[in-house]
């Protein structure tokens, strides 16, 4: 029979996390306030039939407005784990850095730092720094919606194919978020295109729904749901993954 205990979050299901990570749901969206903290952690064990499984997961996002509230500075990081008996079957950590300028209503700059592992995927590691231009291209009372265009320069890590590439990628995303006028749920949708200069074959989309439920305002439930594809690995093969998480937030 299988019994589970959980503490703080019920992840389901989890499966392996993609290298491209969508920073749009990341982005605490404030008017005034200059420091924001957002946290998200969960525990769950399970055994069945003396087969015992550790889920952890934590994610911790922090954003710091200048005076003028023209610069914003964004860090987040977040580890997942499942462990078996068997060994690790998911291992995966990831750190970004952002800073972000307001040039006028429209547009902004951004620059950012960006490092991630994953031991289940073809390139376990990744390591990149870009920069370019965002635009707010919907801002109405419910609607705001974003549209993005930067350089990136990355490296990444393949034990599998027992090479290190070092490539120079474009990096185009689509942002549009809805909030209730009743305030009672918001939604995000995000589409990310990332392709080689050399070579446009050689290409990554990331598209992830977002849903959060406010209980208070400092507590939410939250349900996101990730599709990852890769054209070509360091293999020469395609890869995707999707992911349904479904958990509790918390706001400080």
């Amino acid at each position: 029979m299988l019994k589970k205990f959980i503490f703080l979050l019920l992840l389901c299901p989890l499966f392996a996390n993609a290298q491209l990570v969508n920073i749009e749901t990341k982005r605490l969206q404030t008017d005034s306030s200059r420091f924001v903290l957002n946290a998200d952690f969960a525990f769950n064990h399970s055994n069945n039939d003396g087969l015992a499984v550790n889920q952890l997961n934590g994610t911790i996002t922090t954003q710091l407005k200048s005076k003028d509230l023209k610069k914003i500075y964004l860090f987040l990081g977040n580890y997942k784990l499942i462990d078996a008996e068997e060994g690790n079957l998911q291992n995966s950590w990831f750190l970004h850095t952002r800073f972000n300028y307001k040039f006028n209503k429209l547009f902004r700059l951004e620059a950012f730092l960006q490092g991630q592992y994953n031991q289940l995927l073809v390139v376990e590691q990744r390591n990149l720094v870009g920069g370019g231009l965002r635009m707010k291209w919907i801002n109405r009372e419910y609607f705001t919606g974003y549209l993005g265009n930067s350089y990136l320069y990355e490296v990444e890590y393949s034990d599998r194919a027992g090479s290190t590439n070092y490539n120079h990628r474009n990096s185009t995303y689509l942002s549009i978020s809805y909030l209730s006028k009743s305030n009672r749920f918001s939604i995000t949708n995000t589409v990310y295109y990332q392709p080689l200069y050399r070579n446009l074959e050689d290409y990554r989309i990331l598209e992830q729904f977002r849903l959060d439920i406010p209980l208070a305002n400092w507590f939410k439930v939250f349900m996101i749901y990730d599709y990852y594809f890769d054209s070509k690995t360091p293999l020469n093969t395609k890869e995707y993954t999707s992911q349904l998480q479904i958990g509790l937030g918390f706001n400080l």
